[in-house]
């Protein structure tokens, strides 16, 4: 929840021009805006290379349900991207696994694709069950999908003792966590299709760290909060999947 129209519009201005003509090679770039400026980034996505996605979904289809948005909506502006189950929706709005796995759903009935948030607080991690979370929020919200659908899904692991406070995840932990979730989708949906999944690192991932997280085999890309406010910060990550 941050930038007026006009800084939204500046900041559009400014990253569109420098990334038009510098995305590394085989790497998707997504802009996810609060919902009033869905419609501005995506003018200008499309014309510069990279795709839009919303940051939170109904997992009700239509009616009175004031103030939410419908996949319908976003599907009628050509969004193609949305998170789902980021760790500020599970604990300032109580979202569940259960919950975000309908908002799963919803996205995939669209032809959005949900960009799935799991991860464990710092008393969970100290517990010795971060494993445990992250295997149940997982479970609980994709592996009801079949496997043409869970395929179109994207996985992004977030240590919620990481974000927004300057303490990244160490690449060792970020590698540990996501060859685990590869584990477990390896299980339920065999080798290729585990193989094939996008998982995405998010957690004070800066273009000082981005390097060498991104270089692990099982992290794909990074979900990018804070540091993606700053065009040039965020365009520093960006290149960085060039030299990993």
């Amino acid at each position: 929840m941050n930038k007026t129209f006009q800084e939204a519009e500046e900041f559009l201005n400014k990253f569109s021009d420098m990334l038009s003509k510098n995305i590394p090679e085989n790497t998707a770039v997504v802009i996810c805006p609060p919902a009033l400026y869905l419609e501005m980034t995506d003018d200008y996505a499309r014309e510069n290379n990279y795709y839009t996605g919303a940051q939170n979904i109904s997992h009700n289809e239509s009616g009175a349900f004031t103030g939410e948005i419908s996949a319908m909506m976003l599907k009628s502006l050509n969004i193609r991207y949305c998170i789902v189950g980021h760790s500020e929706r599970r604990k300032f709005f109580l979202e569940t696994d259960g919950l975000i796995g309908k908002k799963v759903e919803m996205c995939l009935k669209h032809n959005i694709i949900p960009i799935y948030c799991c991860g464990e607080l710092l008393s969970e991690r100290d517990a010795g069950i971060h494993f445990d979370i992250v295997r149940e929020q997982v479970e609980t919200a994709l592996f009801k999908l079949s496997k043409e659908d869970f395929s179109k899904v994207v996985i992004a692991y977030e240590p919620v003792w990481a974000i927004g406070t300057g303490v990244n995840a160490t690449p060792e932990q970020a590698q540990e966590m996501h060859a685990f979730i590869r584990s477990l989708i390896e299980v339920k949906y065999k080798k290729k299709i585990a193989s094939e999944t996008t998982i995405l690192y998010g957690g004070s991932c800066t273009a000082k760290n981005a390097a060498e997280l991104f270089a692990n085999p099982d992290v794909d890309g990074g979900l990018i909060g804070g540091a993606s406010l700053k065009p040039d910060e965020f365009f520093k990550i960006i290149q960085s999947v060039k030299k990993s």
